[in-house]
């Protein structure tokens, strides 16, 4: 199975295009050293929470948009081994590269793939981050792929969940903080591809309006969905 790393930030708007050129350029390095799918997502609707969401997760600024991104590795010892070379690649830029964006709030780990076409690049889609128990992987992979093929029967093109695995605190904000996770959840990274945002809206309509929405649902295995955080991403490199 596939190993997939997860990342989401805050970018200035004004820095779109800066940020596009310097991920693009970034991805041809990660291929390099063993990746097999790279992808950027912008956020075209990404909501403010009572709670939580992924505003705050990354800490957004007015003047900034909220990026949904993951790279896929063949497994987790490519990925450690492919991130080793990346960052000591004299390509990359060096230390000192300025980089159009604030690092240091970008939030990042490495999940274990549980099931999905995670290659299929869609046309939009919509990033989630979830807290489960840790108890129940099983019941929710098992909730989850039902739930996968709801979403594909009414036009999704891809459902991806992973599971986390390497998921540093950080130290200003983390996947952890982003979704206030407890000591016994895990934290779920998943996105739903559609074709393009008809689709998308139409999809979403049918789905609501079917009672096996419930039934399916991650709240059914004991996950908070008050705490889940979640948002619409138009992909801006696709590798």
């Amino acid at each position: 199975m596939t190993y997939i790393d997860g990342f989401v930030l805050a970018v200035p708007t004004a820095n779109k295009e800066a940020y596009r050129k310097m991920a693009s350029d970034a991805s041809k390095i990660f291929v390099k050293h063993g990746a097999i799918a790279f992808l950027e997502g912008w956020g075209e609707d990404v909501p403010k929470g009572k709670v939580n969401c992924l505003n705050t997760a990354v800490m957004k600024k007015p003047d900034e948009t909220v990026m949904f991104s993951w790279i896929v590795w063949p497994d987790r010892a490519a990925r450690d081994a492919g991130n080793a070379a990346v960052m000591v690649d004299p390509d990359l830029g060096g230390p000192g590269m300025e980089m159009p964006f604030d690092g240091s709030r970008m939030i990042f780990g490495g999940f274990e793939h549980l099931f999905g076409d995670a290659l299929t690049a869609p046309g939009i889609f919509d990033g989630t981050v979830l807290p489960v128990p840790a108890a129940r992987k099983a019941d929710y992979k098992a909730a989850a792929e039902k739930m996968a093929a709801l979403f594909t029967e009414y036009g999704a093109v891809s459902v991806v969940d992973a599971w986390s695995d390497d998921v540093p605190e950080g130290k200003v904000n983390s996947f952890h903080t982003a979704i206030l996770r407890k000591p016994d959840e895990a934290i779920v990274f998943s996105w739903i591809g559609w074709k393009d945002a008809a689709a998308q809206a139409t999809g979403w309509e049918k789905i609501m309006a079917d009672p096996r929405m419930a039934e399916f649902s991650p709240a059914s295995v004991g996950a908070n969905m008050g705490r889940m955080i979640f948002g619409s991403f138009k992909p801006i490199v696709v590798v």
